[in-house]
């Protein structure tokens, strides 16, 4: 059983950060976390790696591809910017199109994948409100339907781990009870219920709304929408897309200061993600991509192109926090929305050996999945075999 120990400055543990420590990690886990009767050679730090809950594509490579090199891809691409698990997220195309894409997510798990671990997928669409449609074609919107749902859940074989969907249609609060029976996320998006409606929603066992303020009714002092109840219903998970173009950074930290750990760090990556400016395919719809912003014809935002390493610098920064707090937005939370904070998200014994290692400017030196390091820093590769044993 392959061990290994990581001398650290510091390490970021549920309790906070605890200095010059050596992590034992054996057989992909850590073992354990203790203090080192030596001084840090190294300005290392060690953090839990992130996990991407909503992400579509990079590198020109799409989660609807429905190809195992496109989500290899992903995986490759994401463990550069200190993520370590991943949800692969679907957009609004034919039935045939999705399935597919399910299918594929399913056989990529089985497989294996060589960077960020993929942990299932995410239906984003078909079941929004044209209203609020966004990049998804509005000809293939449609009312929630569970006798299509369990045809795409038997698809998926128990990988499909999140459903998106806009509550204000008839059967949408029976479907999500449905859901939830099954221990499937259920996610609001897309969506212009009003606030009465979205509540009834998370009541019903709706975990959350999908990147808060967009795609979605807002908030207005007599009217509060799908905003208002993602600020203010307890326990409402709440994902925000934080690259400075889809929310003011006002409204990020107003965002924080409601949602607190319920705020969720999301990219909302496409293909274009990486790549220079051009043109660039979501789903079936043709966007653009100029200087890090993706908008459609009609100047709508199609997606992203950020990485949630740069989302967390961002939310510390606008929302006036530590980078270790605004980390935690992007790894230990998700973990807990998505049920697995008992094997990732944050760094104690037993725990998956997910990290990530950071100089002292919060440059990433490494990131580690399940004890296998997926990525290395260049400008370190000749100083790593000194701190990582």
């Amino acid at each position: 059983m392959e061990s290994k120990q990581i001398h650290a400055k510091q390490v970021l543990t549920p309790v906070g950060w605890v200095e010059n420590a050596i992590i034992h990690i054996e057989g992909g886990n850590i073992l354990a976390i203790e203090p080192s009767g030596k001084p840090c050679p190294h300005s290392i730090s060690v953090l839990p790696a992130l996990i991407d809950t909503h992400i579509h594509g990079v590198m020109g490579v799409d989660t609807m591809d429905a190809t195992h090199e496109a989500l290899n891809t992903m995986s490759c691409f994401l463990a550069q910017h200190g993520v370590g698990a991943f949800l692969a997220t679907t957009v609004t195309e034919s039935h045939q199109r999705i399935e597919a894409a399910l299918a594929q997510v399913q056989q990529s798990i089985q497989k294996g994948v060589d960077g960020a671990c993929l942990l299932g997928s995410y239906l984003e669409g078909p079941f929004f409100n044209p209203v609020h449609k966004g990049a998804h074609p509005q000809n293939l919107l449609q009312a929630p339907d569970r006798k299509v749902l369990e045809k795409w859940l038997a698809i998926a074989q128990g990988t499909l781990k999140c459903v998106a969907l806009a509550p204000e249609y008839p059967d949408a609060l029976s479907i999500i009870r449905w859901l939830r029976t099954l221990n499937i996320r259920v996610m609001l998006g897309h969506t212009n219920a009003d606030y009465q409606t979205t509540k009834s929603a998370l009541l019903a066992g709706a975990n959350g709304v999908v990147h808060c303020y967009n795609g979605m009714s807002g908030l207005h002092h007599r009217h509060p929408g799908v905003v208002g109840a993602a600020l203010s219903v307890p326990d409402c998970q709440t994902e925000i897309i934080v690259d400075g173009h889809h929310v003011h950074p006002a409204a990020v930290a107003i965002a924080h200061r409601c949602c607190q750990h319920n705020l969720l760090l999301v990219s909302d990556a496409m293909r274009a993600t990486g790549m220079p400016n051009g043109d660039y395919y979501l789903g079936e719809l043709l966007v653009h991509m100029q200087d890090n912003v993706v908008r459609t014809d009609d100047g709508g935002l199609a997606g992203s192109a950020l990485t949630l390493d740069r989302a967390v610098q961002h939310l510390a920064d606008f929302s006036h926090i530590t980078f270790e707090q605004a980390w935690l937005h992007g790894s230990y939370y998700p973990a807990k929305a998505l049920g697995v904070d008992d094997q990732l998200g944050s760094i104690a014994p037993n725990k998956h050996a997910n990290l990530v290692l950071l100089d002292d400017t919060h440059h990433l030196i490494a990131t580690l999945v399940n004890g296998k390091v997926v990525y290395q820093s260049n400008q370190f590769r000749s100083e790593y075999v000194s701190y990582l044993k």
